[in-house]
C-alpha cells in the first residue's frame, strides 16, 4: 500500500536514502525549501504505511502566459527497492493534474540522454522529445558535459498541441528561457 501526501520540511531528513542514485540530481537544502515555500502543491511524497519514503516529485509552474505557461518537473525519484511499481507514473499524474488546474499548456522536464529507462518511461506516459539541450548535466568533475532531452506533454488547453512540436536544432543551456 502506498500513501501520497504533501512534502514537509521533515521529509528533508529522509531524502538521502531515496537520492542515492547516480542519475538523481541532489540539490542543496535551500533549493528544496524554496520549492516547498513557493510551489507546495507540486511537491509530493509517496510513502509506506510505516512512513518510509518511497519516492517524491518536486516541480513548479513557470513561463509566460498564456501559451508558455506550464508545469515543470524538477525532480522525480524512486528509492531502488520501490522501482517498477508505478510510483513515478502516479507522481507524474499528480503533477500533471495540478498543472491542468493551474491552466498550464504543457508539462516539461529534462532528462539525461543516456538515461534510456527514464526516457522510455516518459514516452510511455505520453511525453515526447521537444529538443536537445547541449551540456545540461554536470559530470562528476564539474564540467557540463552531458546533453539532456527537454521532454514535453501537451495538456488539454493546448488543443492544437503546438507546445510539443519538436525543434530541429539543439540549444545551449544559456539559451533556455
Amino acid at each position: 500500500m502506498t500513501f501520497y501526501r504533501p512534502f514537509t520540511c521533515f521529509d528533508l531528513l529522509k531524502l538521502n536514502r531515496v537520492n542515492l542514485d547516480p542519475l538523481t540530481e541532489t540539490y542543496n537544502l535551500n533549493f528544496y525549501l524554496q520549492y516547498l515555500s513557493k510551489w507546495p502543491e507540486f511537491f509530493t511524497v509517496a510513502e509506506t504505511p510505516t512512513g518510509e519514503m518511497m519516492a517524491y516529485i518536486m516541480g513548479k509552474v513557470e513561463g509566460r502566459q498564456p501559451e508558455n505557461w506550464h508545469g515543470h518537473v524538477t525532480a522525480v525519484t524512486v528509492a531502488p527497492e520501490y522501482r517498477r511499481l508505478g510510483l513515478a507514473a502516479q507522481l507524474m499524474k499528480k503533477l500533471e493534474d495540478e498543472s491542468e488546474q493551474k491552466r498550464g499548456y504543457f508539462v516539461d522536464l529534462f532528462v539525461r540522454k543516456s538515461n534510456d529507462i527514464a526516457v522510455g518511461m516518459y514516452k510511455q506516459l505520453g511525453y515526447s522529445i521537444y529538443r536537445t539541450v547541449l551540456g545540461y548535466y554536470s559530470s562528476p568533475n564539474g564540467d557540463r558535459d552531458e546533453d539532456a532531452y527537454d521532454m514535453r506533454k501537451a495538456l488539454s488547453r493546448d488543443i492544437y498541441r503546438t507546445s510539443i512540436i519538436p525543434l530541429k536544432d539543439p540549444v545551449k543551456t544559456e539559451d533556455l528561457e
